[in-house]
């Protein structure tokens, strides 16, 4: 299924390959699925979808709030990858899980249920790199791709080691903190960048901070080969009386943004 995701960076006709967010679940399974599909018919070349978690690490307020909001809603791993079966069927899905959900289900058995759902990467932001061994076998036996994560904070040596275990494209996290809304891209992004494209050999993806049209296309002239957007969707998707339309006119503009 990496075979997808390379399609989708290399074949998208922007600047850079657009990936917005999807919390699975929010505000309720139904409309998620519509959301993602909106996202798709405005120009989302791929999709990173969210399973709901109690305490998620990596999230600032917009997407913890919208994961909390999921759960009480009943939203469960298996809805969510119902979600993400529907909205394969047209564009490449990453799922983004936290580790406990991973191992408390056993890797095999996970990385099997991603790949029976037409799932084609998992994203583990909590799971070190030192200890994604079992994690990286399951999925490359299953033929879904494992997707790490690079923080500016990463050493030379660490990142060598990340991109050598990357599948699918690297994430790399522009800032570090939490996902949020930002003003400005970091004034490190293209160091980091350059950093991150000589230690992989597959595509850059950039995420963390990027929320308008003008930063996403920042992004892409910084060297990144995608960009990641997320708590300004699911902001949008919070405060619209329609989620689904006022998150495509957005992804919409971002994907303007991206253009030529």
């Amino acid at each position: 299924m990496s075979e997808r995701i390379a399609a989708a960076f290399a074949a998208n006709g922007k600047r850079a390959a657009l990936m917005p967010y999807l919390m699975g679940g929010f505000p309720d399974l139904d409309t998620s699925r519509r959301i993602g599909e909106a996202y798709v018919d405005a120009g989302a070349d791929l999709i990173e979808l969210g399973v709901p978690f109690s305490d998620p690490l990596a999230d600032g307020p917009s997407i913890h709030a919208a994961a909390t909001a999921a759960l009480r809603a009943g939203a469960t791993v298996d809805g969510v990858l119902e979600v993400g079966r529907a909205l394969a069927r047209r564009v490449p899905v990453a799922l983004m899980v936290y580790a406990n959900l991973v191992l408390r289900h056993g890797a095999d058995a996970f990385a099997t249920r991603l790949r029976d759902g037409g799932i084609d990467g998992l994203i583990v932001p909590d799971l070190p790199s030192e200890e994604a061994d079992g994690v990286l076998a399951a999925c490359d036996a299953a033929g879904v791709a494992l997707i790490p994560l690079a923080a500016p904070t990463t050493t030379d040596d660490r990142l060598r080691h990340i991109g050598a275990q990357a599948r699918g494209f690297l994430y790399t996290v522009s800032l570090t903190g939490i996902t949020g809304e930002r003003k400005d891209l970091s004034a490190g992004l293209p160091a980091l960048l350059h950093r991150a494209k000589a230690a992989t050999e597959v595509p850059v993806a950039v995420g963390f901070g990027i929320g308008t049209p003008a930063q996403a296309r920042e992004a892409a002239a910084m060297g990144a080969d995608g960009v990641i957007v997320g708590s300004r969707l699911v902001r949008e998707a919070t405060e619209a009386a329609d989620p689904p339309a006022a998150v495509g006119a957005l992804v919409r503009g971002l994907a303007a943004g991206l253009g030529d």
